[in-house]
């Protein structure tokens, strides 16, 4: 069973790497990638809880960015946790969401919501600032009945608290990817609505994978973004995005796996992108 896409909370994960390894073992995952949006922080912790329990550690990293003005998340597999560059952008990113989550609760008070940065940090402990955090602030505090109601009402794209974000273009991700000794593959592409001509221009600049095979997507969607898959020679995976229970109910890890086939595919494509120079 491999689960190549799932949340702790170095980003907005409700569990801590070991205790997302302990459930993925328990749940009979053998390999797991854990992929925090924007950060690595989580990985050194997830290596040694994933020896503990006899499960393959995939180190990897979820990007959003930006193809022509579509907002999509790239998955990094098999990148090296300690790559610089890598822990450098995630620095930048962070600062940018303290940032941009300083406006969304300006907007939430301005609308009658009396939250504090306090509130959103309670909830966020030491991880990566994030919309589901404050999210998770409405729903306790008896505004939102969950965090769909939260995003659907507040925070989602154009919605009244939404703050427009950094936006790293998809070339740049994958490339960015590519140097960290990783694959890139894009993630949900049905939730993204990404269209035929926009998965043509990532495949062009070096996308390795599409997430065809990921929890939420439907038969009919699943069967279109294989055909694409195999038009534009990208490894299918599948993940679960697995964040908790809290966040994302009803999914445990592994409710959606890639191949084993396919995931041997994909390593041999972060060897060869390991073996580049520089």
């Amino acid at each position: 069973m491999i689960d190549l896409h799932s949340h702790t909370t170095a980003s907005d994960g409700q569990h801590s790497p070991a205790e997302l390894l302990s459930l993925a073992a328990s749940a009979g995952v053998t390999a797991l990638a854990v992929t925090d949006h924007d950060t690595v922080a989580g990985l050194g912790e997830a290596a040694e809880a994933a020896r503990a329990h006899g499960v393959e550690l995939v180190p990897g990293i979820e990007l959003s960015a930006f193809v022509l003005k579509r907002e999509v998340h790239i998955l990094g597999h098999f990148v090296r946790p300690d790559f610089e560059e890598l822990a450098s952008f995630a620095a930048r990113l962070g600062v940018e969401r303290e940032q941009r989550m300083e406006r969304m609760v300006e907007q939430l008070r301005r609308l009658g919501f009396p939250v504090t940065m306090g509130d959103v940090r309670a909830v966020a402990g030491s991880a990566q600032l994030g919309r589901p955090h404050l999210a998770r602030v409405l729903v306790e505090r008896g505004w939102c009945l969950d965090v769909k109601e939260a995003f659907d009402r507040f925070l989602g794209a154009g919605r009244s608290a939404w703050v427009d974000r950094y936006k790293l273009d998809g070339r740049e991700a994958i490339r960015l990817i590519h140097r960290a000794g990783g694959t890139a593959t894009l993630a949900h592409p049905g939730s993204s609505k990404v269209e035929r001509h926009e998965l043509r221009m990532l495949a062009k600049d070096g996308l390795d994978g599409l997430e065809a095979l990921h929890a939420d997507e439907n038969p009919s969607v699943r069967e279109k973004y294989l055909k694409f898959a195999k038009e534009f020679d990208l490894v299918t995976t599948g993940g679960s995005d697995f964040h908790g229970e809290q966040v994302t109910p009803g999914k445990r890890p592994g409710d959606s796996t890639t191949p084993p086939e396919n995931f041997a595919r994909l390593r041999a494509r972060a060897a060869s992108q390991s073996a580049r120079p520089g």
